[in-house]
């Protein structure tokens, strides 16, 4: 399966890159997932981050995924295709 079409929640989020320089180096465990947003855990305290800013990769793989290609709610989002 495709990273991109897999749920997220309980895995291991580490932020790549991101427009908001302040975001680069968030990693946690995903607690929530919205069309639009991604809640993280990271050593009790939760953030929000906005998916169309980040790019992050889950469980430390080698595969970088941009979130603004997952604006999708997590349920419609799995059995969806992308482009390569």
């Amino acid at each position: 399966m495709d990273a991109r079409n897999m749920p997220l929640l309980g895995h291991n989020l580490n932020v790549v890159s991101s427009t908001d320089p302040t975001l680069v180096g968030r990693n946690g465990a995903v607690v929530s997932e919205t069309m639009r947003t991604i809640v993280i855990e990271q050593q009790g305290r939760r953030s929000r981050l906005a998916k169309d800013v980040i790019r992050f990769t889950i469980d430390d793989s080698d595969a970088v995924i941009d979130g603004s290609q997952i604006g999708q709610r997590p349920e419609d989002r799995i059995h969806r295709r992308y482009r390569k």
